[in-house]
């Protein structure tokens, strides 16, 4: 059995070992649980398959009793809730309040979080709520009482051992509300990473220049003297390594390609030239992008953009890249349908099937996506028509030598 501490508007967690902390990205949530494998046991990902950015994507930890709660837009960490009070021993400030030795009765709650404001009933569910600034305690009571502002719970008369028990509590940001807010990425989880506030993605008449990043970051390593800064970057295809990672700093991870599917398209007919050094790609995981390098000459020749949808094959992979693509006067974004793009772009008519699988899994349960050409962009199309990720292509010569050429 876990034993947790709660922290009113803040998070739920072993302190000084992991906390779920409210604001937090859903990767690193998901780290969380995966760095306590065999403590945390059973794993549920919850979330919408049609409409995934309006149903919450839930973490829920059946055998702890916890959920936690995501929002679908940021996907970042809105509310914790303990719905199986029996199944963890909770902690405030050092001291059980929940425990198989200690019930979470009215007085209970009262002793450890002191006094409250009238708790609110539902006549309906039959349940009081007491409410603190970023706590919410439910009592299920079946009695029949009068509401009104001159009681709370403490002060409701029950027969002897028959004071209502918590049946389950909610941690959240600022008071209780129907609407809660979403916190800003905490500065405990920068964790020295860079991290994407905005990418526009740079167009000429017909192609692709680059992307402008608008970025966030910590100031400093050390928690107490750090606030978070904001600033902006340019990259552009046809750049270096030396430039790229001059504007980023060192990617999460480099890959090197060691088969090219799409070699059989080249019009290269000795094919095996090219297959002596591979192209290679700057993995920016909270950036929500991959950068590819030409092998020969070390230039950026395709970036790629991605959603992080729930369902897709690379979920949990990347952070969501906010981008924004104008084309024709359309204004598209992550969140953009592609039924809604079709209607003022005409992208290639026969789309490409894309099916990924692994040498250890041949088979991709989320199933396949198809690929749309337009100019040089190609739109990566899940089934339920959300855009999996964007890919942005070259021709390997820089824009500013492109524009000293003309």
């Amino acid at each position: 059995m876990l034993t947790l501490e709660v922290i009113p508007e803040r998070c739920l967690g072993c302190i000084d070992q992991w906390e779920f902390i409210l604001g937090m990205h859903f990767s690193q949530a998901v780290a969380i649980v995966q760095s306590q494998l065999g403590i945390i046991k059973g794993v549920q990902v919850l979330y919408s398959e049609k409409k995934p950015l309006e149903a919450d994507l839930v973490i829920n930890l059946p055998h702890d009793g916890i959920r936690l709660f995501f929002d679908p837009i940021t996907q970042r960490l809105k509310i914790i809730e303990i719905y199986s009070m029996k199944s963890v021993k909770l902690k405030y400030c050092g001291l059980d309040f929940n425990s198989p030795e200690i019930l979470p009765s009215v007085e209970q709650i009262e002793h450890s979080f002191g006094a409250t404001h009238p708790g609110v009933y539902d006549s309906e569910k039959k349940m009081f709520m007491l409410n603190f600034r970023g706590l919410s305690f439910y009592f299920p009571v079946e009695s029949e009482f009068q509401t009104g502002s001159s009681h709370n719970l403490g002060s409701l008369q029950f027969q002897a051992g028959n004071s209502p028990i918590v049946s389950r509590l909610a941690i959240y940001s600022g008071f209780w509300d129907d609407q809660f807010p979403t916190p800003e990425l905490p500065l405990t989880c920068y964790h020295g990473q860079i991290y994407l506030k905005k990418a526009i993605v740079l167009r000429g008449r017909s192609y692709t220049r680059g992307l402008k990043l608008h970025l966030m970051a910590s100031s400093s390593t050390r928690l107490s003297d750090a606030v978070s800064q904001e600033f902006e970057r340019e990259i552009l295809l046809g750049q270096s390594t030396q430039e790229i990672s001059t504007a980023l700093g060192a990617p999460s991870k480099v890959f090197y390609k060691s088969e090219d599917k799409m070699k059989i398209h080249s019009p290269n007919p000795d094919r095996k030239i090219t297959a002596i050094r591979s192209d290679y790609f700057f993995n920016y995981f909270t950036l929500g992008m991959d950068i590819l390098f030409d092998a020969n000459t070390n230039t950026a020749k395709k970036i790629v953009l991605h959603t992080n949808y729930p369902g897709h094959y690379n979920f949990n992979m990347y952070m969501r890249c906010e981008f924004n693509l104008t084309l024709n006067d359309i204004d598209i974004d992550a969140y953009t349908h592609w039924d809604d793009i079709c209607k003022k772009l005409t992208p290639s008519d026969r789309p490409v099937v894309l099916n990924r699988a692994s040498s250890t899994n041949t088979t991709n349960p989320f199933g396949s996506t198809l690929c749309y050409g337009y100019q040089d962009i190609i739109f990566e199309v899940m089934p339920n028509h959300y855009i999996a990720s964007l890919t942005l292509y070259g021709d390997g010569i820089p824009y500013e030598k492109e524009n000293s050429q003309a």
